[in-house]
């Protein structure tokens, strides 16, 4: 069963906040390239990425500890050390 209604608000904002971390954060940079590259159009890897971030923040609210980037995105620095090594 899918769920069909959701919060348009929730939505837009997930759509900036996406948009910005893809300029400001390597490690959410990094997520969206991995799916662009899997094969997920510009929207989708978008979303993916938003509900990445959800996750990550209701980890953080439930566990009462702030976001670090390098937990959010474990695999965001062997991807600069094989960028480097290109």
């Amino acid at each position: 069963m899918s769920r069909r209604v959701k919060n348009q608000r929730l939505a837009a904002v997930g759509y900036v906040w996406a948009f910005v971390s893809l300029t400001r954060s390597p490690g959410a940079r990094a997520h969206y390239d991995r799916r662009k590259e899997a094969g997920d159009r510009h929207v989708a890897a978008q979303r993916n990425l938003f509900n990445r971030f959800m996750g990550m923040l209701f980890h953080c609210l439930q566990a009462g500890v702030t976001y670090d980037e390098t937990k959010a995105f474990p695999n965001q620095r062997s991807a600069e050390l094989s960028n480097e090594a290109a």
